[in-house]
Parts: structure tokens; sequence; C-alpha cells
């Protein structure tokens, strides 16, 4: 019986570095760490410690928003290996992983937020309801503008410390994405094409970007 393909999924928007190797809806292994910035001398040796080298048949990438910077290291990653291997790579938003997550580890929940750390002082934020469907479009905002717009919305994400401190008796839960969770995003949810989701305008860009490549 031919083995069922395999999914190299690469997660690196955040303060976490997470891959994880997916087959017929199942996660054969994964490596998570919190690096920091550490994402560039991490992510490669970290594929490398997968079954086979992490060799797969299709790749997943998480095109944020979330760091600039980890944000294009795995995509860089994964379009190398993408060429190399000669398979396909798509991508996934890191609000809509944390928010599969969330609705899988508290069933009770029908919607809520996810509330990322963002840049100038902003977070992203997105809402969601279940079976998994954003109900609004991503949003960069002030602390107090995200708090708003919870209307009573439990929030999972990193930048949820943020609300702490303007409020209390809030339903806020830290979290960070994790590549192995991407077997529970439906297949729409991993479609997006492989290059970056900002969310705001970024602070930098490559030459390509800015015309003059």
């Amino acid at each position: 019986m031919a083995e069922a393909p395999r999914l190299l999924v690469i997660e690196t928007a955040t303060a976490a570095c997470s891959v994880a190797l997916l087959a017929d809806g199942a996660v054969l292994a994964e490596r998570h760490e919190l690096v920091g910035r550490g994402h560039a001398e991490r992510l490669i040796p970290m594929i490398g410690e997968l079954p086979g080298g992490g060799r797969a048949d299709a790749i997943l990438v998480d095109v944020g928003p979330g760091s600039f910077t980890g944000v294009r290291v795995g995509l860089a990653a994964a379009r190398g290996l993408a060429i190399g291997w000669g398979v396909p790579v798509h991508g996934y938003s890191s609000l809509a992983l944390i928010a599969a997550a969330g609705f899988a580890g508290d069933p009770a929940l029908a919607r809520l937020s996810v509330v990322l750390e963002g840049g100038h002082g902003e977070v992203f934020v997105q809402h969601f309801a279940t079976p998994l469907v954003d109900t609004a479009p991503l949003a960069s905002l002030p602390p107090e503008a995200a708090l708003a717009a919870l209307d009573g919305r439990a929030a999972f994400g990193s930048g949820v410390r943020r609300l702490a401190a303007l409020a209390e008796g809030l339903d806020l839960r830290e979290a960070l994405p994790r590549a192995a969770d991407a077997v529970l995003l439906p297949p729409d949810f991993a479609l997006l094409p492989p290059r970056p989701l900002y969310g705001r305008g970024p602070d930098a860009k490559t030459l390509a970007e800015r015309g003059l490549a």
C-alpha cells in the first residue's frame, strides 16, 4: 500500500519556531521551541530532525501576520525546499491557526477573537466562529480599540497581555501558533499564496517590493 502524502508545516511568524510533519490527517512528528528572534538559526535544523529529514510531498507555511523577519525566514525556507523537492507550497494565517486550536481546546466556544502582538504599539485582531470561519477582516488596532471590538468574546494570542492591562474580568488566553495544529485547519484555510500577509504596511520592504529589483 502506498504511503499517504506527507505535508511539512513551517511556523515562524511569532516568538515560536515550530515544524510538523503531517499525513492522513495525523501528526507524524513535530518540533516546537520558543526562540524569540532565533528562527533563522533553528528552523532548518528542526526540519532536519523530523523523520526523513522532513521530506514531504507538499509544504504549508505561516504567511503572517506576525514578525516581519520571522515570516520572511519561514517563507524563504518553504520556497527553497519546494524548489529543491519539486513540491507545491501554500500558506495559512497565524490567526486562523490559533483560532482552530482555540476551538479544538474549548469546544464550548461558539466564537472567539485572536489577538497577536503587532507593531508600533498595535495588535493584530481577527474574529472567528465555529465551524471555523472568519467573521471580520484582519485589522491592526490600538489595544483600546481591540478591547472594544471583543464584544464579549474570549481572546487568544500573544497580544492578550496588552488587553489585560486595560481591563479586568476578561477571558484572555495567551497562545502562540504551533505547526502541528495545522491538522485542525479546514482545507480552505490552507490555500493562501506563499507571500507575506502583513496586516498593516510593513516597516521594511525588500527591493522587489519597492520596485527597485
